[in-house]
């Protein structure tokens, strides 16, 4: 099937036109700090015809998941029986009770942004990729700025800046690949947080809906 562009997008990010959409599916954390748990997500691009992409990301822990480890990892649930943006949410030095069982609709991270097609073009890049400028904002109060690549199907972006609060994550790096296989989206993140170095943190498996 033939690809189409969205109505109304903006040629400057026609790189990134592949993205918009609505997906959702499945992945798993895998962290020292949060232990290993599954998760729901949906993540939406969409735009209103700027240059540049708008950014929505939900991660929910499985139904049946004990909350354990320290929250506020990537997010990180925002603390026993505190729903996200409630403003009670947990420091880093928190941990809930190996009791506390997440219910189905326990978001663990909401993040939203926007993705440009950047027109300052580095040394060394290949013709058949596009510089990004990324901008994510966590609700566990964390801003990062992400510049990177796209083409091809694949997106590769490291962080360039991280914003905290006092009360954030311990979060001082992070790199992110997204790619479109066989029509799904597939995403991993790395993290360096909690005195770990960069390693795996978590990955997913998402569907156009």
């Amino acid at each position: 099937m033939p690809f189409t562009f969205p109505e109304g997008l903006a040629p400057e990010v026609y790189p990134l036109a592949w993205l918009v959409g609505t997906w959702s599916g499945s992945g798993v954390i895998d962290h020292p700090a949060v232990g290993k748990r599954p998760f729901t997500q949906e993540l939406t691009f969409d735009h209103d015809g700027g240059p540049y992409l708008r950014f929505e990301s939900t991660l929910r822990v499985a139904a049946g998941e004990p909350v354990t480890g320290t929250p506020g990892a990537e997010g990180g649930p925002p603390g026993a029986g505190a729903p996200a943006g409630s403003g009670h949410g947990a420091t880093p030095d928190d941990t809930a009770s190996p009791d506390d069982v997440a219910s189905p609709d326990t978001v663990w991270s909401t993040e939203t942004g926007y993705w440009r097609v950047s027109t300052d073009r580095p040394d060394g890049l290949d013709d058949d990729r596009h510089p990004l400028e990324v901008i994510v904002a966590d609700a566990a109060g964390r801003m990062t700025l992400y510049v990177g690549a796209v083409g091809n199907g694949r997106v590769d972006l490291a962080s360039d800046a991280i914003a905290r609060t006092s009360t954030s994550s311990d979060v001082r790096a992070s790199k992110r690949l997204y790619g479109l296989v066989e029509g799904r989206l597939l995403w991993v993140e790395e993290l360096a947080a909690f005195g770990e170095p960069l390693r795996s943190y978590a990955s997913g498996e998402l569907d156009r809906q």
